[in-house]
């Protein structure tokens, strides 16, 4: 009865997810607005620039997705390794360069009437720092709300923070000109611990533990139950990151509406070519629609944070990265969509 019982649920939500992300969105900014105080309080509940509150929704969200890893199966991996391939090229050859040219173009001359002139630099900067490094924990979300493969997810999120710690702080020193960049070690390495290790090490010890007591029959109806939970956490986490930002949003839309204008065209510019790729290489689509959120999303906490260090917490580039906070989740969701709507065009032969 559970199990009947959440699957409509699911579908109910899923089906009007949209609409619930919008009402998100605007009860947030509202909310922020109305009671900054209480939003201050629990954007103040942070360590090492990774917010509390926020890292609980993300167990919440990703816990249930994790659930479905069997460990023993992470060797089919090797199947999908021109997913990997694809993934990794977007996400360090293409993604921070082609922020840094988008940036430059629209923020450094298209907006430049339009935006403070001794912020110009800053906010490109903040846009370069968004760019150079991966998401972690969301995508797990993407991956799961499009049907993505989920030992490839694991496999190339696990993949992108082993890069990140050696590639990040040269990367984002080439395309800002700068002889070295202060990485935000602590953020770093506490996102990869609370955003990966502990979700995945809970995950697979409720796994073992529920199907050693109920079997597969046991851990599908918690699946069930978890569903709507998730997806309850993740629209919570939207009216969180719109409610940190509410004043500000309200103050200034016109710089916000144009910071996020770039951040909009490369999401989607580097889904597509992810996805693209994939097709021509006959990538499976299961893998192809995970590798093209992965290719586009961002590690904004940590480029939050390194802007913060570099350049200050009222810098352009600390508002340019908030920005790709506020855009991050309703935009990926957008990708969803599509990826799950072209399957058809995908799997014909190319």
């Amino acid at each position: 009865m559970a199990t009947e019982a959440a699957a409509p649920a699911m579908t109910v939500f899923e089906r009007y997810l949209s609409l619930w992300v919008a009402l998100c969105i605007v009860v947030g900014i509202g909310l922020g607005a109305l009671v900054p105080g209480l939003f201050a309080a629990l954007a103040a509940a942070e360590v090492a620039k990774i917010n509390l509150p926020v890292a609980l929704l993300v167990w919440l969200m990703i816990v249930p997705m994790l659930l479905k890893i069997d460990f023993a199966a992470l060797g089919q991996v090797r199947q999908h390794l021109r997913g990997v391939g694809v993934t990794l090229f977007i996400n360090w050859a293409v993604k921070p360069f082609s922020m840094a040219l988008l940036g430059t173009l629209f923020i450094g001359m298209l907006f430049r009437p339009w935006l403070p002139e001794t912020q110009i630099e800053s906010y490109i900067a903040g846009l370069i720092l968004l760019a150079a490094a991966p998401c972690t924990a969301m995508v797990f979300v993407w991956s799961n709300l499009c049907e993505g493969e989920p030992h490839y997810t694991l496999s190339q999120v696990a993949l992108n923070d082993v890069i990140m710690v050696f590639a990040f702080a040269p990367l984002v020193a080439l395309l800002l000109g700068v002889a070295s960049i202060s990485v935000p070690w602590d953020t770093l390495l506490l996102s990869v611990l609370l955003y990966i290790v502990v979700p995945v090490v809970a995950a697979q010890g409720l796994r073992r533990a529920v199907l050693g007591s109920g079997g597969a029959p046991a851990l599908a109806r918690l699946q069930a139950a978890l569903g709507p939970l998730s997806l309850v956490a993740l629209l919570t986490t939207l009216v969180l990151l719109f409610g940190f930002q509410g004043e500000a949003i309200l103050a200034q839309p016109l710089v916000i509406a144009l910071l996020a204008v770039p951040i909009l065209i490369q999401v989607y510019f580097n889904a597509g070519l992810a996805y693209w790729l994939s097709r021509k290489l006959g990538v499976a689509w299961c893998v192809a629609a995970p590798a093209a959120l992965i290719g586009a999303s961002n590690f904004f906490e940590l480029a939050v944070a390194a802007a913060i260090s570099l350049f200050g917490i009222g810098s352009g580039a600390a508002l340019a990265t908030v920005v790709g906070v506020l855009v991050e989740v309703p935009v990926m969701l957008s990708v969803v969509a599509i990826v799950k709507r072209s399957r058809g065009w995908y799997e014909r032969a190319a």
